[in-house]
């Protein structure tokens, strides 16, 4: 059983499909109703099995809710990918107090607060893997993109840290760091880039599934991944 987070479209919805192709029952999570039941009914539609919940990731009772949800319906967790996120951009000394605030809301506090629910359901069973979605920004910098790529910086922090703690519990945590991939949110963040050449939310999916691939023998902490010749980014 797995949850992703902003699942309605790009990177997450890939995932998901990903996910249900593969067998899992897929909780598809996003701020979107009608975003995330799309891609649910998709991934029901082509054999697999999938839930879709409305949730918020900055709202603390909404992912307290969803968590209640998977945990009464279903009854289990095995899989969590957090990768519900928002780009906000623009240079520092006009970035406004709020929208850094949001950033770090959803970025950062939402990966918090679904990777809390998550070990508390997976801590008792001894069995899980949270996978965090980072950035290529989660360890170098862009012209304005500072508040941005604080907020993913805190992501790495984050995961490094749990994975430390889940692993006495058998629990594995990682993260994946893509490149440009091609997405609203690139097209917000580079304009100035051919979307054709970046990567597909596909390509994520991919290393998501990798990683779930692997014997219990085997960990893995991050995973960069980028355009394989000449990357923009």
């Amino acid at each position: 059983m797995a949850v992703v987070t902003g699942a309605g479209r790009g990177i997450g919805r890939a995932i998901a499909e990903a996910l249900g192709a593969a067998g899992a029952h897929v909780v598809a999570a996003a701020r979107s109703a009608s975003e995330v039941e799309a891609a649910a009914a998709g991934i029901n539609a082509a054999g697999g099995a999938a839930t879709a919940i409305r949730a918020d990731v900055a709202s603390e009772g909404e992912v307290d809710a969803l968590f209640a949800q998977v945990r009464d319906r279903l009854g289990r967790l095995d899989v969590l990918v957090n990768n519900a996120g928002i780009g906000l951009y623009g240079p520092l000394m006009d970035f406004g107090t709020a929208d850094f605030d949001r950033l770090v809301a959803v970025n950062l506090r939402g990966t918090f607060l679904c990777c809390r629910q998550a070990m508390r359901m997976m801590v008792p069973r001894r069995s899980g893997y949270i996978i965090n979605i980072s950035s290529v920004v989660g360890f170098k910098g862009y012209v304005n993109q500072a508040a941005y790529t604080a907020t993913k910086h805190g992501v790495m922090g984050l995961t490094k840290s749990l994975a430390l703690e889940a692993q006495p519990h058998n629990i594995r945590v990682s993260v994946i760091l893509p490149g440009g991939v091609d997405t609203e949110m690139a097209a917000k963040s580079r304009p100035d880039l051919d979307r054709s050449v970046l990567m597909k939310p596909q390509d994520v999916a991919q290393a998501v599934m990798f990683l779930l691939s692997l014997s219990d023998r085997a960990a893995v902490d991050e995973i960069c991944i980028r355009r394989r010749m000449s990357a923009p980014f």
